[in-house]
């Protein structure tokens, strides 16, 4: 199994690609990367690390935060924490840079290292490279006895997060208390375990139920937060009589919810309710990646401001929301970024934005008042997505896409990433993942045949193509 490297960082199987080796030479690398950012030699970067419960995950931040402290760094360890989390104290401690030992939505056998800058964002394709030129050359800064970091602990970040989700002006506790909601929470054992129900019953939740909330590390299920795996907690919120569910990854960057009825809400949709929602508070710009739905863009409509696209993955979403000067996006895996809080994809601000906009909306209802019709205030689209797993990756897919592109003349193409091929009513995007060993396909369109039938004839010349590679 190969080590995946990308902007949110590296990647791997713990004992097979993710060794020791790896995890102490990337350490050390972004060690000497933080000393080499303009800052005297004498200086001791302050790095903060905090991690998911994954049972690696207490083994690899020990031998991470005493490798940057053998390299001159201090070392903040906040404990079990979110990914925003993590990138929010960042900030607050006005460190240098963070990282966060967590694999996200991969299952338990893997692990990674999320690296942050200065700004507690992950670091752009330019701090990439630099940082594995020094790998490449093993050019790395290591302290004399004399200099040799301290690593401490403060695990309080948790109710600094929820603090400053509840200080958001748009947020009134208030007026979701008047609602009296009973909401499940599902954390899947993750870092969301403890913080997310305490957020919900902070933000004036009522009744707060959980599941999978004991912060033990053992993925119950597949732990990446979409409908395949999502069938039993989708079952309990309508066994139990619940307004609405929380899921999150084990990571707690992501989030997705469930209806009263036990239907998803659907994950595509945390973004654009959350957008429709503060977009009547605060107009501007709104940006997603190639692979969301166009209902963010028909949202956007409604508002009368514009709607952009950048290619997948969190460092470059952000990057295009500052130069747009975006006041809310995010990507349609449930990630919300909202500006106003922090650059990065935060489940409990999506927690508190989509609480908000449900009760708001329900004190404004003379009929029904239920989730699953405020879902259908917003445009329908049927989205299909699928991995092709790859077990050799091609060097090039340009001859694939150059093939797809001739067979779809009709369509606009977009190599911005991968290649999107845009029609007048669907759109297909074929990218390789760069977090897993898989090339990903995503189709939209009115209805779940037409998005099927788009993929299908996508998906056979893709394997075509492999057969022949």
């Amino acid at each position: 199994m190969s080590l995946m490297v990308s902007v949110s960082g590296i990647r791997g199987v713990v004992g097979e690609s993710m060794t020791p080796r790896v995890l102490v030479s990337f350490t050390q690398a972004f060690a000497t990367w933080l000393r080499g950012r303009g800052e005297p030699l004498d200086r001791q970067p302050l790095v903060v690390i905090g991690r998911d419960t994954r049972p690696t995950g207490d083994s690899i931040t020990g031998l991470v935060s005493h490798t940057l402290a053998l390299c001159g760094c201090r070392v903040l360890d906040i404990g079990v924490a979110s990914t925003p989390t993590v990138e929010m104290a960042v900030t607050a401690e006005e460190a240098d840079g963070g990282i966060i030992v967590t694999a996200s939505h991969n299952p338990v056998e893997w692990n990674a290292l999320k690296l942050l800058d200065s700004r507690g964002e992950f670091l752009d394709e330019t701090g990439l490279e630099e940082l594995l030129c020094m790998l490449r050359d093993e050019r790395y800064h290591l302290a004399r006895w004399e200099s040799v970091g301290e690593c401490f602990r403060d695990e309080n970040y948790d109710d600094y997060h929820i603090r400053k989700v509840l200080e958001l002006p748009v947020i009134d506790t208030g007026r979701i208390a008047r609602q009296e909601f009973r909401v499940l929470v599902d954390a899947v054992e993750g870092a969301g375990s403890f913080v997310v129900p305490e957020l919900c019953r902070s933000l004036g939740i009522a009744d707060v139920l959980t599941v999978s909330c004991g912060g033990s590390g053992i993925f119950p299920r597949n732990p990446e937060p979409i409908a395949d795996y999502l069938a039993d907690t989708m079952k309990k919120v309508r066994e139990n009589g619940c307004d609405f569910g929380i899921i999150v990854d084990p990571d707690a960057d992501r989030l997705a919810l469930v209806c009263e009825d036990g239907s998803l809400f659907g994950e595509e949709y945390t973004l654009v309710a959350c957008a429709d929602f503060y977009l009547r508070h605060r107009s501007g710009p709104v940006v997603n990646n190639l692979s969301s739905s166009r209902a963010l863009r028909d949202v956007a409509g409604r508002h009368g401001v514009e709607c952009l696209s950048a290619r997948v993955g969190e460092a470059n979403v952000s990057a295009l929301m500052k130069s747009a000067g975006a006041v809310i996006g995010g990507e349609g895996n449930g990630g919300v970024i909202l500006p106003e809080l922090h650059y990065g994809r935060d489940a409990l601000v999506g927690i508190g934005l989509f609480v908000q906009a449900f009760a708001e909306w329900r004190d404004s209802q003379q009929g029904p008042r239920k989730l699953s019709d405020f879902r259908r205030e917003f445009p329908h689209y049927e989205m299909l997505k699928r991995k092709i797993e790859l077990e050799e990756r091609p060097a090039d897919f340009g001859p694939l896409f150059d093939r797809l592109e001739a067979l779809f003349p009709e369509a606009a193409a977009n190599r911005l990433d991968g290649l999107k091929l845009d029609f007048a009513s669907s759109w297909i995007h074929v990218r390789p993942s760069n977090t897993e060993p898989v090339l990903r396909m995503y189709a939209e369109a009115a209805t779940a045949r037409e998005a099927d039938e788009l993929a299908g004839s996508v998906t056979a010349e893709i394997m075509a193509f492999l057969q022949k590679s």
